[in-house]
């Protein structure tokens, strides 16, 4: 999503959070900080993922929006590729060797090869895209808003939405997304907070509160909390933010 912080990693014990019973209250996890790298602070980072050793990037802001490649550890920018100024990048996701990217409200997508980052298809979507991410069936896209949309990630086409709703309602917002074992990890945007999403129902199982992991010096200059990858071979997981000279591996812990 446009104009907020950050992208972070969280290595996770996430998969021992235990599920809620319907209708109770959701519990709230914190973190403990892992490992820090270095994160370029020009990247307006819309999307994350982690694949191959490597961290791809999606990133905004028109004139400086593109897809890009990343060594974890020393932050260095291996590959880029630029998207044309009038469309603001959003969330990418990896499929079957290829990069699937979503933009803003140019109501269009673009895919590369993963290799080369050259472009290979194009594809419309109505409303605004977010972010993206997928469950190894469907492409699972956010829109801003309060539910999830699934798109076949052969056509491209969107087959079916899932309102994701807490105790309390809707939960508006639902920004960067990333599957995690089963369910849907989701960055409401300008919050710390992250939600864990069940994909049978759409109901909030958990939330994650990620406030604090900027030091007050590194927080100026700095937007929102947006981007999370995980390592599923390695169990970790990553979050960082929109202009953030950070990126962080984190693991859960329960308040």
């Amino acid at each position: 999503m446009r104009f907020g912080l950050g992208t972070i990693v969280l290595m996770s014990t996430i998969g021992f959070i235990p599920a809620q019973r319907s209708g109770g209250t959701p519990p709230t996890y914190s973190y403990r900080v892992i490992q820090s790298y270095p994160h370029d602070r020009r990247a307006f980072t819309q999307g994350l993922i982690y694949r191959n050793g490597f961290l791809y990037e999606g990133t905004g802001m028109n004139g400086q929006s593109g897809v890009r490649k990343v060594d974890l550890k020393t932050g260095e920018v291996l590959q880029v590729h630029a998207i044309p100024r009038q469309y603001f990048g959003e969330g990418i996701t990896e499929w079957k060797g290829s990069i699937v990217e979503l933009t803003w409200q140019s109501e269009i997508g673009f895919v590369y090869d993963m290799m080369t980052f050259q472009q290979t298809k194009t594809f419309a979507y109505r409303g605004e895209g977010w972010g993206l991410t997928h469950d190894g069936t469907r492409l699972i896209m956010s829109d801003g808003s309060s539910s999830l949309r699934f798109l076949d990630p052969t056509t491209l086409q969107e087959t079916g939405r899932l309102p994701v709703h807490d105790q309390n309602g809707p939960v508006e917002s639902l920004n960067e997304l990333e599957y995690v074992r089963g369910e849907i990890l989701a960055n409401v945007w300008q919050t710390d907070r992250v939600a864990r999403i069940s994909l049978k129902d759409g109901r909030v199982t958990a939330w994650i509160d990620l406030s604090g992991l900027l030091s007050p010096m590194e927080r100026g200059g700095a937007d929102v909390l947006n981007g999370i990858a995980y390592d599923e071979a390695g169990n970790r997981l990553f979050v960082t933010g929109k202009w953030w000279p950070r990126l962080f591996e984190i693991r859960l812990v329960r308040r």
